[in-house]
């Protein structure tokens, strides 16, 4: 077997181990919105006494944007909108950065913050179109 016939079958290779990756890192930030949605929608007397005294939120406005969270991680994981979804994923946690932010508690953002990059960078590697359209370059000469 000569390398022109072996290229093809390492590249296949490669892409399943990448698209795979893809789908491992993608999972974490749709675990962990999806409970946190969850956790919104279930209104537990810890979580309503959090969302209105330290983050001051109405506690009406817990189903929504518990909602609105699952939403965006269903079009997220959907393969055909999934791009949608990272769009709308990404400015989901930058509302969670903000508010973050506004309490004056930066540390809290890490988590956010986090959670955008793997959602991008699963989606990166689990979609070839997305990786043909922002490639990684390397240094230049």
């Amino acid at each position: 077997m000569n390398v022109a016939e072996t290229a093809p079958a390492l590249a296949r290779v490669e892409k399943k181990w990448v698209v795979w990756l893809g789908r491992a890192l993608s999972a974490l930030p749709a675990a962990m919105l999806t409970m946190s949605g969850v956790v919104k929608l279930s209104h537990l007397p810890d979580f309503v006494k959090r969302w209105t005294e330290t983050m001051g939120f109405p506690e009406g406005a817990l189903t929504g944007v518990g909602l609105i969270e699952l939403a965006c991680v269903a079009v997220y994981l959907v393969p055909r909108t999934a791009t949608l979804g990272a769009i709308l994923v990404a400015a989901y946690l930058g509302g969670a950065v903000a508010t973050h932010v506004r309490l004056g508690d930066y540390g809290g953002v890490a988590t956010p913050v986090l959670l955008g990059v793997l959602a991008w960078a699963g989606l990166w590697l689990r979609d070839r179109r997305l990786r043909e359209l922002l490639p990684l370059r390397g240094r230049s000469a």
